[in-house]
């Protein structure tokens, strides 16, 4: 599967709050991270309980991909995100790195 598969396999699961299917596309020692900042999550038990309070707590939360660029294994996505009927939309943008199919490492700029 191409980077850019990985990726977008992931934004359908996030967007079908599919934990299990989201949690598939990422590498056991994935990390979560600021841009040019800290580690907030690391390794794939954090992504899942990430995800899984933000889906819960968020169950009308989604995100559409604006633009995507993909070069070798990073793939960078601007995405507009949407955390419920009555909540302001905001933007992102998320850098991905893939290895082997997994995402093993997502930046955030916001």
């Amino acid at each position: 599967m191409k980077p850019a598969d990985v990726v977008q396999a992931q934004l359908e699961a996030y967007n079908g709050q599919d934990l299990e299917r989201f949690c598939a596309c990422f590498g056991a020692e994935a990390v979560l991270a600021e841009f040019g900042g800290a580690v907030t999550h690391a390794g794939l038990e954090a992504v899942r309980q990430r995800y899984a309070s933000l889906f819960a707590e968020h169950p009308g939360n989604r995100a559409r991909l604006v633009s995507r660029m993909a070069v070798g294994d990073v793939v960078i996505d601007d995405e507009e995100i949407v955390r419920g009927p009555e909540t302001p939309l905001f933007r992102a943008i998320a850098i991905y790195t893939v290895k082997n199919g997994l995402i093993t490492r997502v930046d955030f700029v916001r």
